[in-house]
C-alpha cells in the first residue's frame, strides 16, 4: 500500500519536527545561507542606526537563523522578515517564508494577510531608500522612477514566491488526495476479493447440496424399491417361485438403471462435457446439472423424456404399486402444463414421500392427492400406520429426504409441511406457484 500523512513520516524518521533528513539539511543550509546574509546586511545597519557593528552582526545573525523553523512556524518567519525589512536584510528570509507559507495548509485569508503586509512593507521600505537616494544625488532619474523601483521590487520579492507556494500547495494535496484514494480503492479491493471468496465459497456450497439432492433422488428411490423386492423375494421364494422370478427380474432392472445413471454422473466428474475425458477439475455447477438431468430420468423407461412430470405420476405410483404398497392416486381439479421446475419439483416431492413409506412403513396404506387450483398446484402424501405383521425391510435413511423436498419447494416460492398424522401415521403437504 501507499504511505501517506503520518505513516508517511514515521516511514523516512527525520529529526525533531521534520519528515525527512533530507529537509532537515536543507532547511538548516538555507538558514546558514540567511544568517550570513543578515550578518553581513547588519554592518550597514548598525552604521547607520549608530550602534556597534559586532550588535548588528548578532543582531543579523538571530534574525537569519530563524529561517530554520519555516516548516514548523511559517508565520512566524514571515513576521520577522517583515520586521527587519526597513533594516534592509532578511531577502532570502522573505521570500523563502513566504514561499513556505503559500504552500502550507494554513487558510488562504492568513496566506493573503501576511503576503499583504510584506508586499506594503517592502514597497514602503524600497520607496523610502530610492527617493533617499535620488536626493542624495546618487541616482538621477526623474521622479517617475521612485513609485516604478518601488512596485517593481515590492512585487518582484513578493509575487513569485507567493504564486509558486500556492502551486507547489495545491499540487502536494493532489497528491496526497491521490494517494489516499489509492489506498482507498485498494482497501476496498481487498473487501471485493475477501467478498468475491465468500460468495464463491457459498456458491460452491450450494452446488455440492444440490448434487447431494439430485443424487439422492436419482439413487433413493430405486435402491429403496430394490430393497423391497429383495425383501418380498426372500418371502416368496419358496412359496411362489413364479413371483420370486418376477421380483427378481425387477430388482435386476432396477439395478441396472440405477447403475447407468451413477456411472452418468460420476463421469462428469471425470469430463466437463460428458465424452472425452479430461484432467482438469470440473466446476460444481456442471456436475450438478448433470445431476439434474440423471435425476430426471430416474422413473424414465428410456422413451427419451426430458424429465420427470405430472403425467409420470401414475407409473411412479405403479412401481410402488408393484412392490406391494397399496397406494391410491387421486387428481382433483384440471390438469393443465406448468413450468418444468414445478412439474419435476412435484413429481420429486411425491416421489420422495413415496419412497419413505417404503423405508419407514411399508406395507402401509397410503393416499396421494394431486390438486390443480386457479394460481397453486397443491400435492399430499399421507400414509397410515404399518402393519404389526409386515416386516421391516430396514432401510437406512440419512435424514435429509424431507430437507431436500422442503429446499426445493421454498426454493420455487412455496409452502411445505411435513409431521406425524393422529392416526399414526404420516403425511407430507406441499403447496408450489403455479407461474
Amino acid at each position: 500500500m501507499t504511505t501517506t500523512g503520518e505513516d508517511h513520516m514515521t516511514a523516512w524518521g527525520g529529526p525533531w519536527w521534520w519528515a525527512r533528513w533530507r529537509s532537515a539539511v536543507l532547511d538548516v543550509s538555507l538558514a546558514v545561507v540567511s544568517a550570513v546574509e543578515c550578518a553581513g546586511e547588519g554592518i550597514p545597519f548598525a552604521r547607520d542606526a549608530g550602534i556597534p557593528s559586532a550588535a548588528g552582526v548578532v543582531f543579523g545573525l538571530l534574525a537569519g537563523s530563524v529561517l530554520v523553523l519555516r516548516r514548523r512556524w511559517p508565520i512566524a518567519v514571515v513576521l520577522v522578515s517583515i520586521a527587519i525589512t526597513p533594516a534592509q536584510m532578511g531577502f532570502l528570509m522573505g521570500i523563502v517564508g513566504l514561499y513556505t507559507l503559500a504552500a502550507s495548509e494554513l487558510p488562504r485569508r492568513i496566506i493573503g494577510s501576511l503576503a499583504g503586509m510584506q508586499l506594503v512593507g517592502t514597497l514602503i521600505v524600497t520607496f523610502v531608500r530610492v527617493r533617499q537616494d535620488m536626493a542624495r544625488g546618487d541616482l538621477t532619474l526623474g521622479d517617475w522612477f521612485v513609485p516604478f523601483a518601488s512596485i517593481a521590487t515590492s512585487l518582484g520579492l513578493t509575487a513569485p514566491p507567493l504564486l509558486l507556494g500556492l502551486y507547489v500547495g495545491a499540487r502536494r494535496r493532489l497528491m496526497e488526495s491521490l494517494r489516499e484514494r489509492a489506498d482507498s480503492l485498494e482497501r476496498e479491493l481487498q473487501l471485493l476479493a475477501e467478498r468475491a471468496e465468500e460468495r464463491a465459497e457459498w456458491a460452491r456450497n450450494e452446488e455440492r447440496t444440490r448434487i447431494a439432492r439430485e443424487m439422492h433422488d436419482v439413487v433413493a428411490h430405486r435402491v429403496s424399491l430394490m430393497v423391497v423386492h429383495a425383501a418380498a423375494l426372500q418371502a416368496v421364494a419358496r412359496k411362489d417361485p413364479e413371483k420370486a422370478v418376477k421380483n427378481a427380474a425387477l430388482v435386476g432392472d432396477m439395478g441396472r438403471q440405477a447403475l447407468t445413471e451413477l456411472r452418468e454422473m460420476l463421469g462428469v466428474l471425470r469430463s466437463g462435457n460428458g465424452g472425452s475425458v479430461r484432467r482438469e477439475s470440473v466446476p460444481l455447477a456442471a456436475v450438478g446439472m448433470a445431476a439434474a438431468v440423471a435425476a430426471s430420468r430416474a422413473v424414465d423407461d428410456g422413451n427419451g423424456a426430458d424429465g420427470p412430470c405430472l403425467s409420470d405420476l401414475d407409473v411412479l405410483v405403479g412401481q410402488s404399486a408393484a412392490a406391494g404398497m397399496v397406494v391410491d392416486l387421486s387428481v382433483e381439479g384440471e390438469a393443465r402444463p406448468y413450468a418444468a421446475e414445478v412439474e419435476q419439483t412435484a413429481f420429486r416431492v411425491v416421489q420422495e414421500a413415496l419412497t419413505n413409506v417404503h423405508k419407514h412403513a411399508a406395507g402401509a396404506k397410503t393416499r396421494v392427492r394431486l390438486a390443480h387450483r386457479e394460481s397453486e398446484i397443491a400435492m399430499q402424501v399421507e400414509n397410515g400406520p404399518p402393519p404389526e405383521e409386515m416386516s421391516s425391510a430396514r432401510l437406512p435413511s440419512g435424514g435429509n429426504g424431507l430437507v431436500g423436498m422442503k429446499e426445493r419447494v421454498v426454493a420455487l416460492g412455496g409452502v411445505f409441511v411435513s409431521g406425524p398424522t393422529e392416526a399414526g401415521g404420516f403425511r407430507v403437504s406441499a403447496v408450489i406457484p403455479a407461474s
